[in-house]
């Protein structure tokens, strides 16, 4: 059944076009994008990905993007596991690439941002933190990502690029959950991304690391293997890749892919 939709739904250069007939020199026609897809997404990307979503349903009545915001590593297991997902939108290149060896995903993904770690502290940065190493002083609540999510990864690359060991610390799940403590005054500190620290700018300050030592994480999207809407699902990533796309991305803080 899903080979025969792959027959008629041919990807053309431009997202919605499908070839009607069997001919090769079959007339294209606009076709009307219609239904609703599930976007598995990094947590880090719930600001940009929900404007881009309300974006694309004003352009295309009669459709529905919903989405699922996680940590990638989760994500990606759910979607091994069979969760519906129709596009997966990842922090890291590990978590893609554990969806696209277990054939969860169609074709190759496409890079479409990138971004960088800060540190968040309370506002008015009261334990006066100006660097990854006070982040580690005495009398300092530090919280990490969990090692086994994007973030926690980048976060252990960022102080070992900087000569700073990192001793046992509270962790969390994902950067905003990392963030969520520090803005509810349950730690001084919390190593997430830009974009994080400037969504949440009325709770928390940034204090930027230099780039000598900080890790650019680069996002991937990909439209699922067993979307049952992979017309739709096309067209989002398309979108998200587009120029009104990116510079959606670019006004929450993210870098060009």
């Amino acid at each position: 059944m899903r080979r025969g939709l792959a027959a008629i739904f041919i990807a053309t250069l431009v997202p919605g076009l499908i070839t009607l007939g069997p001919n090769a020199g079959a007339e294209r026609t606009p076709r009307r994008l219609t239904g609703s897809i599930t976007v598995f997404a990094a947590s880090s990307l719930t600001e940009a990905f929900t404007e881009i979503g309300r974006d694309f349903e004003r352009s295309h009545p009669g459709t529905t993007i919903a989405f699922s915001f996680n940590s990638s590593s989760a994500l990606a297991t759910q979607i091994d596991q069979g969760a519906p997902a129709d596009v997966f939108a990842a922090a890291d290149a590990v978590s893609m690439a554990r969806a696209v060896d277990a054939g969860a995903i169609r074709g190759t993904p496409t890079a479409f941002a990138r971004n960088r770690l800060e540190i968040a502290v309370e506002p008015g940065n009261p334990s006066r933190i100006r660097s990854l190493a006070d982040t580690v002083r005495r009398g300092v609540t530090l919280v990490l990502c969990s090692p086994a999510v994007p973030c926690g990864r980048y976060a252990r690359r960022s102080y070992a690029k900087a000569g700073v060991r990192v001793p046992e610390v509270p962790t969390a799940e994902s950067a905003k959950a990392a963030l969520t403590r520090v803005a509810l005054g349950e730690a001084d500190a919390a190593l997430v991304y830009v974009t994080d620290v400037a969504a949440a700018s009325d709770d928390v300050d940034g204090v930027a690391i230099p780039d000598r030592v900080n890790v650019v994480a680069t996002y991937t999207i990909g439209v699922a293997t067993e979307s049952e809407n992979p017309a739709l699902a096309r067209a989002f990533t398309a979108a998200v890749a587009s120029p009104l796309g990116r510079s959606t991305l670019r006004r929450f803080s993210f870098l060009a892919p």
